[in-house]
């Protein structure tokens, strides 16, 4: 079998010129992926180091005498994963000898004594702990695996994996190792396809097998994918002699070899499969070579741990990794040990108890969330009513990573160094030269990492310059959120009580008109020139409710202006009073109501809509809301929700749709991102949305916001309820010109569980603006300067 050598077409690449070979595997690889290169932030976890093999090059299996336990402890396992998920790592990689068992009686005694039956049975119950404990995503390494062993540990890993070396059955390398006999490999890949695991493979360079072995390696693993879709990554590796071994004496991988085999693996595989090369395997110096090679991925990189299997060569520090990539024109990513591709499509490639946890470290490109700090799981005490701020507690170790509305500062992106190559640079180019974005620009625009994100947010302050100079703003105002009982069940929404949840988030309440008066009253005495009003769609409202609410807040206080009722809000009045839309805003402008908030949209895209808010109010529907509301001369805002379960083909439809409606009306005044808020929104709770965007999300948001509606509106509004006003104020830097309103009293961010959300104190609000070389001005709520305004 192994003797085989290729007999496709593919064989003459052997006989290319190595630097035509490595161009085209480039080319293919950046049509692939552009300029993107990924890592995996690991914690190596070797269970076991005792093997019944004896490969000629390895110093990873020992023997039971030179070891203090044939296997770690649950303890140590436990203790060595919280160490990795303090260093901000997302993977544990389990690596262990294969079936030690076989060959050592202390391991099957060690194995017997705590109740195993196997190593795999051993592995199953510690990648299982890791997960429960620390939120680390397992990827086992088990070598040559049965069905069933693979389908135990399907359930407790997010992917698995084997390197299939060589399918030579005669290489020197392999005497000693049954697990190593080609046949049991390739049958393992089979399996794990049949399987549907998402599964790492590859092939190990220079133990003595010719190119046209590995050529004839790489079109078994390109004809098992093609089969059954699995293969998400293969690892390229070049062997290097280790003393102590049978190979000791034998030559490292010529540099020419081991490039061939990457350039031919990019060429030879699938154009979806990712190519990985590890990074502690070649001299500094090497590094770019290898992805002029054609590699977009460098494997598992440790903060923690060192790699056990190659204890001499140590992982390189990750800032050094990211200089490499950076300095060939590539942008440096963490992701999961699964592969976006599989991770967005739960359903068939992960077992249901993994589809949470993936989903729970995942950003909004299924790639690992980017934030500085500790991802752990969140668990939480039995809810309680907490007034008005989160309804659930925290309970166990807390995160120390950003997320919105929490009170962690945000990272600092900007200003950073602006450069952008590849896809993304194109677009940015096509700006300058006066393009218009469409969506998959604007989705290219959303994938921007490292300097990219520099170099989007350096646009967009470029056009915010033009369209509205130096100059931020804000709004003195007031939030009356005059109900908290809702018939609808958005399920992102920790405000609303409706009849299944009066008794888990707190007590139902609604304001009376003499409450909602004496509130309008008091904001206009400390200075308010808006109030904002807004609730939930109580079951005892009709449409008239609304027109009592102005009615009181104008006798309260009549200069207030009136910012009040979403799309929905509006829609269902209509709705309870069987009265057309444009008639019924048209009442309510005439009693006093000035303009419309734009919340309700959460993402105009009903393909979400049905998953966050199924009952609510459709894309269209929103968009007629307020088209009408425009036309009867009632001026309006946009706002997305974004961060849940979305991704960013959905946020630019978003941005799209309301472009196109702002082009035939001209009825928007300003943009206003809302990052997601999960810590007690119904939908985190059940295991089913993200924990709102990264703080890189959140400044592309406001970026790519600026560059989409340059030309058709003007201002872009950070809002500091979501991000704290230290956040708020780095997005000066990313487009931003407005600060949203002072917001005495917000309650909704704060039924989510933010911690920011009770008033905005303005001089520390200046000082902010005048620390980023602003000037803070007060407004209107729409864009007129106030008489009172401070600078």
């Amino acid at each position: 079998m192994g003797r085989n050598a290729s007999m496709s077409g593919n064989t003459g690449l052997l006989e290319q010129p190595l630097d035509r070979l490595m161009a085209t595997a480039r080319q293919v690889r950046d049509r692939g992926v552009g300029a993107r290169v990924t890592y995996s932030p690991k914690v190596f976890v070797p269970l076991t180091t005792l093997c019944r093999d004896r490969c000629g090059y390895c110093t990873f299996a020992t023997a039971p005498g030179t070891v203090e336990s044939p296997f770690m402890s649950p303890d140590e396992v436990v203790e060595l994963a919280e160490r990795g998920a303090r260093a901000g790592c997302h993977e544990a990689l389990f690596t262990l000898g294969e079936r030690p068992e076989l060959r050592y009686a202390a391991a099957r005694e060690w194995l017997a004594e705590h109740g195993y039956g196997s190593t795999v049975d051993y592995l199953v119950a510690m990648c299982r702990l890791v997960l429960s404990e620390t939120g680390l995503l397992p990827h086992a390494n088990a070598g040559a695996l049965s069905a069933d062993e693979l389908a135990r540990l399907r359930p407790v890993t997010a992917s698995q994996g084997m390197m299939l070396e060589s399918l030579r059955d005669d290489l020197a390398a392999h005497r000693g190792a049954p697990d190593k006999d080609p046949a049991r490999r390739v049958a393992t890949l089979e399996e794990a396809g049949k399987l549907a695991i998402p599964f790492t493979t590859g092939i190990l360079v220079g133990i003595g097998e010719t190119a046209a072995d590995r050529l004839a390696a790489l079109e078994a693993i390109a004809a098992a994918h093609r089969r059954y879709g699995h293969v998400q990554e293969v690892i390229v590796q070049n062997f290097l002699p280790k003393p102590g071994t049978a190979m000791r004496h034998a030559p490292a991988c010529p540099q020419e070899e081991f490039l061939q085999a990457i350039a031919l693996a990019r060429l030879v595989l699938p154009a979806e499969i990712h190519v990985q090369a590890p990074p502690n395997l070649s001299d500094e110096g090497e590094l770019e070579s290898l992805l002029q090679a054609g590699i977009d991925d460098w494997g598992g990189v440790s903060p923690v741990t060192r790699d056990h299997v190659n204890p001499e060569r140590p992982w390189p520090e990750l800032e050094r990794l990211r200089g490499v990539t950076e300095a060939a024109g590539h942008t440096l990513a963490p992701r999961l040990t699964i592969y976006p591709a599989y991770a967005q499509d739960p359903q068939r490639w992960l077992d249901a108890d993994l589809r949470f946890p993936v989903l729970d470290r995942s950003d909004a490109e299924a790639l690992g969330r980017d934030d500085p700090g500790i991802h752990l799981p969140e668990r939480y005490s039995e809810a309680r009513n907490a007034g008005t701020g989160a309804e659930v507690e925290l309970t166990g170790r807390r995160s120390t990573a950003w997320y919105s509305g929490t009170e962690q500062v945000t990272p600092v992106l900007l200003p950073g160094t602006p450069r952008a190559t590849g896809p993304v640079g194109e677009v940015l180019a096509g700006i300058r030269a006066g393009h218009e974005l469409g969506e998959d620009e604007i989705v290219t625009l959303f994938s921007a990492r490292g300097p990219e994100v520099a170099a989007v947010a350096e646009l967009a302050d470029e056009l915010r310059a033009e369209a509205v100079g130096d100059t931020v703003t804000y709004v003195r105002n007031r939030n009356i959120n005059y109900t908290n009982v809702c018939t609808f069940k958005c399920r992102f929404c920790g405000f609303s009580k409706g009849p299944l949840s009066l008794n888990l988030r707190g007590s139902p309440y609604l304001l009376s008109l003499n409450d909602i008066a004496e509130r309008a009253s008091e904001a206009a005495e400390l200075g308010a020139t808006e109030v904002c009003l807004q609730g939930g769609i109580h079951p005892d409202f009709d449409g008239d409710f609304y027109l009592e609410v102005i009615h009181a807040v104008k006798q309260a206080a009549p200069e207030l202006h009136i910012h009040g009722f979403t799309a929905l809000e509006v829609t269902e009045g209509a709705r309870r009073l069987d009265e057309p839309l444009a008639d019924y805003l048209t009442r309510l402008r005439d009693a006093g109501l000035s303009s419309l908030p734009g919340t309700a949209a959460e993402i105009l895209d009903d393909e979400i809509r049905a998953t966050i808010c199924p009952d609510k109010i459709t894309t269209d529907q929103w968009l007629d809301a307020h088209r009408t509301a425009h036309h009867v001369g009632l001026k309006s805002n946009i706002t997305i929700m974004f961060g849940s379960v979305e991704h960013p083909r959905h946020w630019a439809r978003h941005l799209l749709r309301t472009r196109a409606l702002q082009r035939q009306t001209g009825g928007f005044t300003e943009f206003v991102p809302l990052p997601f808020v999960h810590m007690a929104a119904p939908l985190y709770l059940k295991q089913a949305a993200r924990r709102g965007p990264t703080w890189r999300e959140v400044i592309l948001m406001h970026a790519i916001a600026r560059i989409v509606y340059h030309g058709h509106l003007d201002n872009i509004q950070a809002s500091w309820v979501k991000l704290g006003t230290t956040g708020a104020a780095q997005l000066l830097a990313a487009g931003v010109n407005d600060m949203g309103g002072t917001l005495m009293d917000e309650n909704i961010s704060r039924a989510a569980g933010a911690s920011h959300g009770q008033t905005l104190d303005e001089d520390h609000l200046t000082a902010l603006v005048s620390n980023m070389g602003r000037t803070l001005h007060r407004r209107t709520t729409l864009y007129a300067a106030s008489p009172t305004s401070v600078g």
